[in-house]
């Protein structure tokens, strides 16, 4: 899968991402800084929402007792990757037998993970082997780290994800319509709570979609986006499941925070799978306002620094479309409003063929492209609509 929710913005799409940032749910969106705003988690702390401050090395060993560990993320967050590995070491001295599952991943490329944690392959073969860029598009470094410990200890590394291309065809067709033999060996989520279900209509209408959550929730296409959020959610959880009960080890999962918070996704999941002691712990941006820290956000948040690549003054261009892949292009699922694709006048059903020249039928090579983009610049692209191909140019802002 490849990554945008934060409790501000998910992908509002099927299959792939808000290009600029990388590819389908990222998680979290940036939030802004907030100078004026109380400290509620101090840097260096942890604090059980509802609760206050707790000791780390007494929390880690009462997590590690679980059967199974959530660690969210921001996808593009060097710092809460850097937290990851930090609450991944201290788990595993309290639990030598883990198992590390990770959402960037799809179940096809489990060969190449368990021979990069046999020591079998050097990192980029392993990049190349793994497919990185075109099933998850953010920059490898962020996530080496943590690939490296696992190797280190010979800790397995399980892929959790399904193919972009069954997310994709839930998104067209809705997730009942797809024969079981289809499914990837996925079964059957189990349905959204409805905090979950109000909380994915709010995310759907701020993509321009109906108004209201009695017509969000009637509109056909917000309920094949719910089918896509639950198929990402069942699909992980079965495979943090399956980790625990087939090996007897902590299941510890490296997932974006959008999937864990509230106990809403794979938490729900798990549940329903009968794995109902799981602990969500979650990385807390200085910049994140206080009022975001309720009672269930999860079992535990730890302070952070926020990111400089998250200052509103850093250049990070953008498309705003979120896209899923064909085999001569990649299809755009929504367009954002006021974005760069909309002002070039790129439509949803839109498929994009190239991109300053280059085709485009991996959607990690579009965002490679976008991401090259300097301000004021103009990038011109080539797409097809109803049949018919066309020229566009998308211009991006100067600063």
């Amino acid at each position: 899968m490849v990554p945008v929710r934060g409790l501000t913005a998910i992908a509002a799409a099927v299959a792939a991402s808000l290009i600029g940032c990388g590819v389908t749910w990222n998680a979290h969106a940036a939030e802004p800084p907030t100078d004026s705003a109380p400290t509620c988690v101090p840097p260096a702390a942890w604090v059980e929402p509802a609760k206050g401050p707790v000791q780390g090395p007494q929390l880690l060993q009462r997590a590690a007792q679980a059967s199974v560990v959530l660690l969210g993320e921001r996808h593009d967050s060097a710092e809460q990757h850097r937290w990851q590995l930090q609450t991944l070491a201290g788990l595993h001295a309290h639990r030598a037998d883990l198992v590390i599952g990770m959402e960037m991943f799809p179940h096809r490329v489990q060969p190449a993970m368990d021979r990069w944690v046999a020591g079998e392959t050097t990192e980029q073969q392993f990049l190349t082997e793994s497919d990185w860029r075109t099933v998850w598009g953010y920059d490898s470094a962020l996530y080496m780290p943590i690939l490296h410990f696992a190797r280190m200890n010979r800790i397995p590394v399980m892929a959790l994800n399904v193919e972009r291309a069954l997310t994709s065809r839930a998104g067209r067709e809705g997730w009942a319509r797809i024969p079981a033999d289809q499914r990837e060996g996925v079964g059957d989520p189990a349905p959204a709570s409805d905090a979950y279900g109000d909380f994915l209509a709010e995310i759907y209408s701020t993509h321009g979609r109906p108004a209201g959550p009695g017509a969000v929730h009637d509109d056909p296409a917000f309920q094949r986006f719910r089918d896509v959020q639950l198929l990402w959610d069942r699909a992980m959880a079965e495979g943090l499941a399956a980790a625990h009960r087939q090996t007897g080890a902590l299941a510890v999962g490296i997932i974006g925070g959008g999937h864990l918070e509230d106990r809403y996704g794979i938490p729900h999941q798990l549940d329903d799978l009968g794995i109902r002691d799981s602990v969500v712990l979650l990385p807390w941006s200085e910049n994140r306002p206080c009022t975001d820290l309720k009672p269930g956000l999860a079992d535990a948040v730890f302070g952070v620094a926020a990111d400089p690549e998250a200052e509103p003054a850093k250049w990070r261009p953008r498309l705003g479309v979120s896209l899923a892949p064909l085999d001569d292009g990649v299809r755009i699922e929504s367009v954002a409003n006021g974005s760069v694709a909309a002002a070039a006048g790129l439509q949803t059903g839109d498929i994009i063929l190239a991109a300053a020249g280059t085709p485009t039928s991996e959607v990690g090579k579009l965002v490679e492209i976008v991401s090259r983009q300097a301000p004021g610049t103009w990038l011109p692209l080539s797409i097809r609509r109803e049949g018919a191909t066309r020229e566009v140019l998308a211009k991006f802002p100067s600063l």
